[in-house]
């Protein structure tokens, strides 16, 4: 084995004109989360517990679209979905059309070791555990879904300035696209953390609050087990991107699948699924392997990410 390794994401699709204070918030929030992490597995907690504990504070912070930061769906509320897998024997829980629980992904490990099932949604998952609507309810998301609602669009990256105008269709003619939509608008802003252990054990989580002003009712692929989340012996990977392009191409689940039957390793097999996988959608992931390798891509303009390995690697 090669020891520990753990990497994050906050989002791929990142307007190349961020302005500079959004990349520095998004940089210390990863650098946090990698330090929690690091002194996590340190300490020799397992990979599972790892993801939890690290996906749980990107959720507790509004920065990045998941948890308390979830965009809000058409009517106003929001819509959270998570998935969490262990890869020591695949075990997975997910959660979707949440609305009052504080940390999606916490739910989603109570549905992977606490219920008979895997998958929970909506009243089910509410159910099963409640917290107060108003914690996700941000000022600062409300206007954006005004201005989504007034231009009649999804809006991805509701907190990048429409520079020179008060509306959000003043990006449309933008070079860089994604579903059809400006990639200044795009940046989706999913969370998620991969760990291997001291053990050689992988896991992995993501969590989002989707796309601002989607239909009540889409569900993306974070909580997809296979899609956005998946691990097993060999990897962990969490995705982060288009959706459906990502449901499409069963992303997170092919990066195992070219390991074990075509026999590459973790880069090449993350660089093979971005290339050859994606058909037109745009998407990001990132993955570590049981051996200690840790790995990133995506055909995007960009994608906040951080990885540290047990040799003092930390980017």
């Amino acid at each position: 084995m090669g020891g520990w390794a753990i990497a994050v994401h906050g989002g791929a699709g990142v307007d190349p004109n961020l302005p500079p204070h959004r990349q520095e918030e998004a940089k210390k929030l990863l650098t946090r989360c990698l330090n929690l992490g690091i002194s996590a597995l340190r300490s020799n907690h397992s990979a599972i517990d790892v993801v939890e504990q690290v996906v749980s504070e990107l959720e507790t912070d509004p920065l990045f679209n998941s948890g308390r930061g979830s965009a809000l769906a058409a009517n106003g509320t929001v819509e959270m979905e998570a998935s969490i897998m262990d890869g020591n024997g695949r075990r997975c829980g997910a959660v979707s059309g949440l609305t009052t629980v504080k940390n999606p992904v916490s739910l989603a490990r109570l549905v992977m070791d606490k219920s008979p099932h895997s998958y929970l949604a909506f009243s089910g998952a509410e159910d099963f555990a409640r917290q107060q609507n108003e914690y996700f309810i941000t000022e600062e998301n409300v206007g954006m879904l005004k201005l989504a609602k007034e231009a009649n669009t999804i809006v991805f990256d509701y907190r990048i300035p429409a520079v020179g105008s008060d509306t959000c269709s003043a990006v449309a003619e933008s070079p860089f696209q994604m579903n059809g939509l400006p990639i200044s608008v795009y940046a989706p802003e999913t969370v998620g953390c991969v760990v291997v252990d001291s053990q050689g054990r992988c896991a992995a989580a993501t969590s989002t609050g989707g796309l601002m002003n989607k239909m009540n009712g889409r569900i993306g692929d974070s909580p997809l087990i296979g899609a956005g989340t998946y691990a097993c012996n060999l990897c962990g990977v969490s995705c982060t991107g288009e959706g459906e392009a990502i449901i499409r191409g069963t992303l997170a689940r092919e990066v195992a699948a070219v390991m074990e039957y075509k026999g590459l390793g973790l880069q090449e097999a993350v660089d093979f699924v971005i290339k050859e996988r994606l058909d037109e959608g745009f998407a990001g992931l990132i993955a570590v392997s049981n051996k200690g390798d840790v790995a990133c891509g995506f055909n995007t303009t960009g994608m906040f990410r951080g990885c540290a390995t047990e040799d003092g690697f930390m980017e």
